[in-house]
């Protein structure tokens, strides 16, 4: 029994030498001590040397959360001799001396805990680790700006990656900003160039307008089914001349690149650095796959690439790790009517603004108001919009989006920078700017630019003739404000792509409430999803910028290259068993397991009078399984068990427990 101060963490609440003393009265303990850090180095050497010196069968070890240190007191029983899942950890930090106040009462639960671990450790038995291989490929899901730069660190490590994009290019949502903070770079000068090192990279292969379909298997061997959606343009013909694109008979639909506020043909390509910079055809417009009408894009072009005959395709590949790249989307406006989204063109998004300033945009990069084209002298930003809502309201986001002040910011200063005589107002609840040189960027905004940033909110947006009279109040000077205004831009909250959830079904993933992906631990695995083989890159776990997303996709293409680099991967030992003599095979543990680890077999049994009959039962395939045990709770018969907490171990910690209680 080794109980561990954590400095104050733990003892500050807990008596740790009265619990090591009640401890070594128990029935089974040969040693009880305590040490400030039992997981420093110095920690290690008294548990190995105890285990030497006792002769020592198993250990306990009362400290913080098994996720931080199990592997840590696992690696240092194992060097001397011990099966390392003869260690049971007490957890008295987070489950005892984080909740409790008074120190009688967090002492008598610590010994308590420390009670059931031994009692559960007196019916471990050693596990033996199986092993599988590794293919030595990765899937990257999304090919916005996390995902090109998580490929390309994997390749240019010597591995094929391949990048499945929903759009018909890869570039995500960087490919439709103009300048980025805090240098104000141009995005596509930045973006384009990975774009184009990733479509050249001769590891990596491009899925463009594909989705994942299906997904099984386990880390170092997923099998995915990738479904690449019909372009009726045949990628290695088409040239991207964009003839096709102009000749085009349907020319009123909505632009999505530039947000609808342009119009694109049936047959288009979505922006001049589109990668692959091949056309695609827009089944719900074309006229030919409509009506079996027109045809002209066919005629038109000289390389022969339109195929209306084109089908879906779907293909499956093996592979060792998957990233998740799937970025965000800013969430719809719709129910905040009080902004006049909708009623006037001149209330934009964020996204939008970057659109019209964009040289590339649907404006050429003039800034000017939806409505008219004309030059807006009077710009008001009104800012966490949709971002840290009430609850009680029903609408928008309970967190802080974390990019708005930051682009708030640049959004003035190129305002300004356009139009120095115009006006500019920010309003905001808090100025939130903690990156490297974000502050700075705010304060030029503020003080050399002349933005007037005014603490408060904007109650109503109302159109008044060609203007907008934007109704708000400022808290510092208290008093209310009515400004007349040519232009006003919306810093919406982002949320999670809407093909998350479903993605994380699929990879049997975790999702937190808002929607984004959880990693396996904040602090110390924050690249990682608790799913082993799975790792997350950019705004699929929460709101990021672009150097934070650029930084993140670095760390999980490090953690895959790390599994790649393996000929051979440990399998967890903790799985499910089937007691075949009790198991009916009646498809429930099968139906339950998110891993597919559970099939059925005929097995012949003997029945009274000597004879065989054949039954169905389950059987576990070990190196798909992750021990989450699922089965065992779901099955009726009590034939399934999960190995290291069977229910023998579980009740004998239950029964521990209520011994101390009486």
């Amino acid at each position: 029994m080794f109980v561990c101060h954590c400095g104050t963490n733990i003892a500050g609440t807990v008596d740790v030498e009265a619990v090591a003393d009640a401890m070594k009265s128990e029935s089974g303990v040969v040693y009880s001590a305590t040490y400030q850090y039992m997981c420093s180095q110095s920690g290690q050497d008294i548990i190995k040397k105890a285990i030497r010196d006792y002769e020592l069968g198993g250990i306990v070890v009362c400290s913080c959360s098994p996720r931080m240190h199990e592997a840590t007191f696992r690696k240092a029983a194992s060097s001397v001799g011990m099966n390392p899942y003869m260690v049971e950890i007490a957890n008295i930090r987070e489950q005892c001396s984080w909740v409790h106040k008074n120190r009688e009462d967090a002492t008598s639960k610590a010994i308590t805990l420390a009670r059931a671990a031994v009692a559960k450790l007196k019916l471990n038995f050693p596990l033996t680790p199986g092993e599988s291989g590794v293919t030595k490929r990765a899937l990257v899901i999304g090919g916005g700006i996390a995902g090109i730069q998580t490929a390309l660190d994997i390749a240019d490590a010597g591995y094929k990656v391949d990048i499945v994009e929903k759009s018909p290019t890869i570039g995500g949502k960087m490919a439709q900003l103009d300048k980025t903070f805090p240098t104000l770079d141009c995005a596509a000068c930045i973006l384009t160039p990975k774009m184009v090192d990733a479509a050249q990279n001769e590891n990596i292969r491009i899925f463009s307008y594909s989705e994942v379909e299906s997904v099984s298997g386990y880390v170092g061997n997923f099998t995915v089914t990738v479904k690449k959606k019909a372009r009726y343009v045949k990628e290695d013909v088409c040239t991207g001349c964009g003839l096709c694109t102009e000749k085009c008979p349907r020319k009123k639909i909505p632009s999505e690149f530039n947000l609808g506020m342009d119009n694109r043909s049936a047959v288009y390509i979505p922006f001049a650095q589109a990668v692959p910079k091949v056309a695609v055809i827009d089944s719900e417009h074309c006229m030919m796959l409509k009506e079996n009408k027109c045809g002209v894009c066919s005629k038109v072009c000289t390389a022969g690439a339109i195929d209306y005959t084109q089908k879906d395709e779907y293909i499956e590949e093996k592979y060792g790790a998957i990233v998740v790249a799937t970025g965000y989307e800013p969430i719809s406006l719709e129910r905040f009517g009080e902004y006049a989204r909708g009623m006037s063109p001149d209330v934009i998004t964020s996204l939008e603004f970057e659109r019209l300033t964009s040289a590339a945009g649907p404006t050429h990069g003039k800034l000017v108001r939806p409505s008219d084209k004309m030059k807006p002298n009077t710009v008001v930003f009104v800012q966490c919009v949709g971002s840290r809502c009430e609850p009680s309201l029903g609408k928008g986001k309970e967190y802080c989006s974390k990019i708005c002040c930051m682009y708030t910011a640049k959004h003035a200063m190129l305002t300004k920078e356009k139009y120095p005589d115009a006006e500019v107002y920010v309003f905001y609840i808090d100025v939130r700017t903690p990156g490297k040189n974000f502050d700075e960027f705010y304060r030029r905004a503020a003080e050399e630019y002349g933005v007037k940033y005014i603490k408060g909110m904007v109650g109503k947006i109302t159109p008044d003739g060609e203007r907008l009279n934007v109704s708000a109040s400022d808290l510092i000077c208290r008093k209310k404000l009515e400004i007349k205004a040519d232009l006003v831009v919306l810093a919406a909250a982002i949320e999670p792509s809407p093909t998350a959830r479903a993605l994380a079904t699929k990879l049997a993933s975790s999702m937190d409430t808002n929607g984004f992906f959880t990693e396996a631990h904040p602090k110390l695995r924050p690249v990682e999803s608790p799913t082993a083989g799975v790792f997350l890159s950019g705004a699929c776990q929460g709101p990021r910028d672009i150097p934070e997303t650029v930084a993140q996709a670095g760390a999980a293409a490090a953690k895959v290259i790390g599994l790649l680099s393996k000929e051979r991967l440990t399998a967890n030992p903790c799985v499910a068993v089937c007691d075949e003599e009790m198991c009916s095979g009646c498809s429930v543990c099968g139906n339950v397991c998110p891993y597919g680890a559970i099939t059925y077999v005929e097995k012949e049994f003997r029945v009274p009078g000597g004879r065989t009959k054949a039954r169905r039962v389950a059987s576990v395939n070990e190196a798909v399984c992750q021990g989450c045990g699922c089965c065992a709770v779901a099955c009726m018969s009590g034939a399934m068990e999960l190995k290291g907490f069977m229910s023998s171990q579980i009740m004998a910690e239950v029964d521990a427990i209520c011994r101390t209680s009486r």
